[in-house]
């Protein structure tokens, strides 16, 4: 890891982790068993499986790193092995812009939840966007050896993607999300995050 990744896990890494699962938290319905797909280290799901003990929590990903916090099984990035229905949420913490079709991994994550998908990731909006956040991509995850495609999506893309899969924003904020200490947060917030609850109901009755 060069000195700029230890200084981002050092420094934003730790926060990011809290933040994420108390935000994610107050979102997942209690008594719920989740699916985090794109697990990575589990840091984030033992993080919120600690807030919130209610809960179970198993993991998928495509790099399944020698330790993680929570268990986790390998998958192909593509096609998600679980039945239809079978968790009642699935959780995606910037996680669909590393995806090869983040498009079809929705819809995968859509697949096997009975109840809905807690998406945390971005939102472009021109090329200073896009630049900003391909930094904060390769900065964050270069050293871990995840893939970097930089499938960032554009507001219009997020809502035409969420209207042909059927679902329906039960909460959609985007902003900052605290996620950044100042003076980090004023060129790495604003309003590249997104957080939402998207609701798979509408979509099963249709299916």
């Amino acid at each position: 890891m060069n000195l700029v990744g230890h200084v981002h896990d050092g420094l934003v890494r730790t926060r990011r982790i809290r933040v994420l699962a108390a935000l994610a938290g107050r979102l997942v319905p209690h008594g719920a068993r989740v699916l985090d797909v794109g697990t990575g280290d589990g840091q984030i799901a033992a993080a919120l499986a600690a807030n919130r003990p209610d809960v179970s929590i198993e993991g998928l990903d495509v790099l399944v790193r020698p330790n993680t916090a929570i268990p986790v099984a390998r998958f192909d990035g593509r096609t998600i092995p679980q039945a239809a229905a079978s968790v009642d949420v699935v959780t995606l913490f910037d996680v669909l812009h590393h995806a090869d079709d983040p498009a079809a991994l929705l819809a995968e994550a859509s697949r096997v939840t009975r109840g809905c998908v807690i998406v945390k990731d971005h939102v472009a909006a021109g090329r200073l966007s896009r630049a900003i956040l391909t930094l904060m991509d390769e900065v964050g995850n270069r050293h871990h050896g995840v893939a970097l495609p930089h499938h960032y999506l554009t507001a219009r893309q997020w809502s035409e993607l969420i209207e042909r899969l059927r679902l329906t924003p039960a909460s959609w904020e985007v902003g900052g999300l605290g996620l950044y200490p100042w003076p980090a947060s004023a060129v790495f917030g604003g309003r590249l995050h997104l957080l939402a609850k998207l609701d798979v109901r509408a979509a099963r009755r249709h299916g």
